[in-house]
C-alpha cells in the first residue's frame, strides 16, 4: 500500500513508544529494583532502543521520533511543513503511551518503593520516582546551564544523524548500519554527559512522559524544579537547528566541492 501521512504518523507513534518502553523500562529497573546498571549500560540501552525503533519503522516514516529532528529536517532538508505538526503530535503521544506502559508493568514496584522510602509522589521528593519517566538536571546545574548542555549534546547527535544520512558522504555507513551508528552516538553521549541533564535531546521523549506522570499522581511537581520542563523542549530544538548549520556550512559544502573537482578531473581525461 502507498505510504500516507496517517501511516507515517502511526510509524512515528510506534517508534516513539519503543524508545520509551525500552529506555524508561531500564531506568525503572535501576531505580525501583536496584538493578546493577552503569551509566554506560543505561546509555547503550537507550541507544539500542533508538536503533530498534529505526529498524522497525524507518522504512515508513524515517523514524524521527524526535520533534527536534523533525524541525531540523524541515529547516535544512526540505521536510514538508504540513507534516511537522502531525509528526510531533504522534511522537508526543507515542512517548506518553510508552510511559503509561512502563508504569502499568512496574506499578506494584512503584507502590512498594514509595512505601518503603516514605515517598509522596506529589512533592519534591517524588522526583526520585518521576525520574523514571523523564529527565531532571543535576542539583549543581541551573536551568540555563542545563539548557546549554542540551543544546550542545543535541547538536552533536543531529550532526551525526545528518552525516550518516548524507548521500554525498563517502564515509557514511551502509544503509543497514546507520541506525547502529545513531544508537552508539546516543550511548556515548549518555555515558559522557548523562549525569548532567539525563541526556533528553528530544522534546517528545521528555514532555510526553512528564504529562503522563502529572496524570499518574506526581502532579505539577513532575514538571521539575523551577518549571524545568521547558529546558528539554527548547534546548534540543535549538541544538538540532544549529547542527544543520554547523554540518552544512562546516562539512557538507566541502563534500560538494570535492565532488565537483573530481568530476572536472574526469572530464579532462
Amino acid at each position: 500500500m502507498k505510504k500516507t501521512l496517517m501511516g507515517e504518523c502511526i510509524s512515528e507513534f510506534i517508534g516513539s513508544w519503543i524508545l520509551i518502553f525500552i529506555g524508561c523500562g531500564s531506568v525503572a529497573s535501576l531505580v525501583l529494583n536496584g538493578a546493577n546498571i552503569s551509566q554506560w549500560e543505561i546509555g547503550i540501552i537507550w541507544g539500542l532502543a533508538v536503533t530498534m525503533a529505526i529498524y522497525v519503522t524507518g522504512a515508513v516514516s524515517g523514524t524521527h521520533i524526535n520533534p527536534a529532528v523533525t524541525i531540523a529536517l524541515m529547516v535544512h532538508r526540505d521536510f514538508p511543513k504540513k507534516k511537522v505538526i502531525p509528526y510531533i503530535g504522534a511522537q508526543i503521544l507515542g512517548c506518553f503511551v510508552g510511559a503509561a506502559t512502563v508504569y502499568f508493568l512496574f506499578k506494584n514496584l512503584f507502590i512498594s518503593f514509595e512505601s518503603t522510602n516514605n515517598i509522596v509522589r506529589a512533592s519534591a521528593g517524588g522526583l526520585s520516582t518521576a525520574g523514571v519517566f523523564s529527565t531532571y538536571p543535576h542539583a549543581a546545574l541551573s536551568s540555563i546551564e542545563a539548557l546549554f548542555v542540551e543544546i550542545i549534546i543535541t547538536m552533536f547527535l543531529v550532526m551525526v544523524i545528518l552525516a550518516v544520512g548524507e548521500a554525498k558522504n563517502s564515509n557514511k555507513p551502509a544503509a543497514n548500519l546507520a541506525p547502529v551508528m545513531i544508537g552508539l552516538t546516543i550511548a556515548i553521549i549518555g555515558s559522557s554527559f548523562g549525569v548532567l541533564t539525563g541526556f533528553a535531546m528530544n522534546p517528545a521523549r521528555d514532555f510526553g512522559p512528564k504529562l503522563f506522570a502529572m496524570i499518574a499522581g506526581w502532579g505539577t511537581d513532575a514538571l521539575g524544579p523551577n518549571m524545568y520542563f521547558w529546558v528539554p523542549i527548547v534546548g534540543p530544538i535549538i541544538g538540532a537547528v544549529l547542527a544543520g548549520f554547523v554540518f552544512d556550512k562546516g562539512v557538507r559544502k566541502y563534500m560538494d566541492e570535492e565532488e565537483v573537482l573530481e568530476t572536472s578531473k574526469q572530464d579532462c581525461i
